[in-house]
């Protein structure tokens, strides 16, 4: 009998302005180079929202406000089960994003949002940000 996948729950943040998306690229590990929604893992003991709060802020440097819950994505990657919650943010005080992580980013249009290698996980919410933009 096969072992059960190990389970990460992640949350990520859809932040709209103006008519356009924001994307980041990777810019380490097995999926360098890659685009996805900003965000990160949730701890032990802390909130959805909370965790995308600090993840932004460390991968940023800025501070959001997150607003509904827009889905849930679950997706069965070769080593892990990814849960990730899918927010739409706001950027709470114009400030001047700065990738402490991601090699790259982009505001993307509606027009736009296909034309970057999305992970998997985030095709998956593609849709439904294409009605929010």
């Amino acid at each position: 009998m096969e072992a059960a996948q190990k389970t990460i729950r992640v949350a990520a943040a859809i932040i709209v302005d103006g008519g356009r998306v924001f994307a980041t690229q990777r810019g380490y590990g097995e999926w360098k180079d890659w685009w996805e929604f900003p965000g990160g893992k949730i701890e032990q003991g802390e909130q959805a929202e909370e965790a995308l709060r600090r993840e932004i802020k460390e991968e940023l440097d800025i501070n959001i406000e997150v607003g509904e819950l827009v889905d849930t994505v679950e997706y069965d990657y070769p080593n892990f089960h990814l849960l990730m919650n899918c927010y739409q943010c706001s950027i709470a005080n114009p400030s001047k994003i700065r990738l402490m992580e991601h090699e790259d980013a982009r505001w993307l249009t509606k027009d736009e949002l296909r034309s970057v290698n999305w992970l998997p996980a985030d095709i998956e919410i593609l849709q439904k940000v294409e009605m929010m933009i």
